[in-house]
């Protein structure tokens, strides 16, 4: 995406008690952003805390530098406790004055901590934060066999269409089968040429941390645009209900909604902002420094659909309401 904006300066912003404000270090915005939510993932903070940095770990480590953010976050006295988290991004080839995308910063940056963390058990319980298994099914309609490819998602990637739907909407249809055949049959191994076939996805398990990503950028021909499509999302899911029947078994899968990670504007020209459910039981909205309390009608405003320049949901984390990790279906 191109050059970015900012609406900061014209709100007059409440500093509120818990939740603190990032300063804008020249288009950090997508990052303030996801620090946001990163402080507001305890799971994630807990996990951090537990790690003793080795010698090793070097200069311009991301899960030291993030680390060190998350903490100093809690300082109010420290103007811009995530300068250094950005200048080691940016030696880690998330470079400074640019415009990211979140989403990819999103997954950088754990794939980050998996690399460079020390510890690789702590690392791994990370990661498992956040990874979605899903199977990719594919049957052969003529020998019905069954070829499977096992996929792992930080985030589930949501494709939207054009007209108004519903996270739920966007759910099914990413988990409905779809029938292979001519130039898109699938080549089978027990046949050994290119059948109908039936493809679609198996959900394997579900992670402590949901994360969908609304994808809103659209490219056709070498230009981007955004979609700005009403997307309606509830505060809290039960997975069983979301996608088809056949997943049932994950009916003890229930999520809060904790953290939305906002763009307003156009590809070409955006910013990122935050809405936050911190430990008092209050939503919060960010805008890089400034902070106000809302109700959840001002997060509802994020559906989209209110035109080109909106503030549009990007990217939704959804905790588990279990206090046991869902188990595998």
């Amino acid at each position: 995406m191109g050059m970015a904006w900012s609406r900061s300066d014209s709100f007059n912003r409440t500093r509120a008690v818990g939740v603190r404000g990032l300063s804008n270090c020249s288009l950090s915005c997508c990052v303030n952003a996801l620090l946001q939510s990163f402080a507001a993932t305890t799971e994630l903070q807990e996990l951090l805390s537990r790690w003793q940095p080795s010698k090793e770990s070097g200069t311009y480590n991301v899960p030291l530098e993030l680390k060190r953010a998350l903490e100093a976050m809690k300082d109010k006295s420290q103007a811009s406790p995530h300068l250094d988290f950005l200048m080691c991004l940016h030696h880690n080839r998330i470079c400074r004055l640019t415009q990211h995308d979140a989403d990819e910063v999103f997954h950088a940056t754990l794939n980050l901590i998996q690399k460079q963390m020390s510890d690789q058990q702590i690392a791994a319980e990370i990661k498992n934060l956040y990874i979605t298994e899903v199977d990719v099914c594919t049957q052969c309609l003529g020998c019905e066999n069954v070829h499977r490819v096992p996929n792992l998602f930080l985030s589930i990637p949501l494709y939207l269409q054009e007209d108004e739907t519903t996270l739920k909407d966007c759910l099914k249809m990413s988990f409905e089968s779809q029938k292979l055949e001519g130039s898109d049959a699938f080549y089978c191994v027990n046949c050994e040429v290119k059948t109908p076939s039936v493809q679609g996805s198996k959900l394997v398990s579900l992670p402590s941390i949901l994360c969908f990503n609304l994808k809103r950028f659209r490219n056709n021909s070498g230009f981007t645009r955004k979609l700005n499509t009403k997307v309606s999302f509830p505060e809290t899911i039960n997975m069983a209900e979301m996608i088809p029947e056949e997943h049932s078994q994950v009916s003890e899968s229930r999520y809060k909604l904790y953290a939305v990670i906002v763009h307003s504007g156009t590809a070409m020209m955006g910013h990122y902002t935050a809405y936050i459910y911190s430990t008092d039981c209050k939503w919060y909205y960010i805008d890089d420094s400034h902070v106000v309390q809302v109700s959840w009608g001002e997060v509802q405003k994020t559906y989209g659909g209110r035109g080109r320049f909106s503030d549009t949901a990007y990217m939704l984390l959804y905790r588990t309401l279990s206090s046991e990790k869902p188990k595998n279906p």
